[in-house]
């Protein structure tokens, strides 16, 4: 399969739409099996397949809420994209391990995709903008 950018945007914004929707089954289904899933900085560190991956996203379902992903701008490579995108949304458990209290929360994210040439994602890599958040919740 030929993974264009207009492939990799659709499988990209189909991930980000189950995300917005708390959808876990939905965001797994966009990984493979034996995906890798690494949040940097995050306390767990990287996951590793679908189960330990749930987790991730169950964790982060319960502690954000009404979240908008709006595209800054995409790069694109062979297998891969970069993409930039701000998240808001409001916090409403304890996201990064700071009490959220339902406040408005925003923060540009950078995600390093790479598809499997079956073209669901094999590898999610997810730095956060931590000094906004910091900013915002302490």
């Amino acid at each position: 399969m030929t993974l264009t950018a207009a492939f990799m945007d659709a499988k990209i914004n189909e991930h980000f739409t189950f995300e917005a929707n708390d959808d876990v089954e939905g965001v797994l289904s966009t990984l493979t099996p034996d995906c890798e899933h690494d949040v940097v900085g995050w306390p767990h560190g990287p996951s590793f397949g679908h189960e330990p991956t749930r987790g991730f996203y169950e964790t982060l379902f319960a502690d954000l809420a009404d979240g908008r992903a709006t595209p800054i701008r995409r790069m694109y490579g062979e297998n891969f994209l970069v993409d930039e995108t701000l998240w808001s949304g409001r916090a409403v458990g304890r996201p990064f391990g700071m009490e959220g209290r339902g406040r408005p929360l925003e923060f540009r994210m950078l995600h390093v995709i790479e598809f499997a040439p079956s073209g669901n994602i094999r590898r999610e890599q997810v730095w956060l903008d931590v000094a906004a958040i910091l900013r915002q919740l302490s």
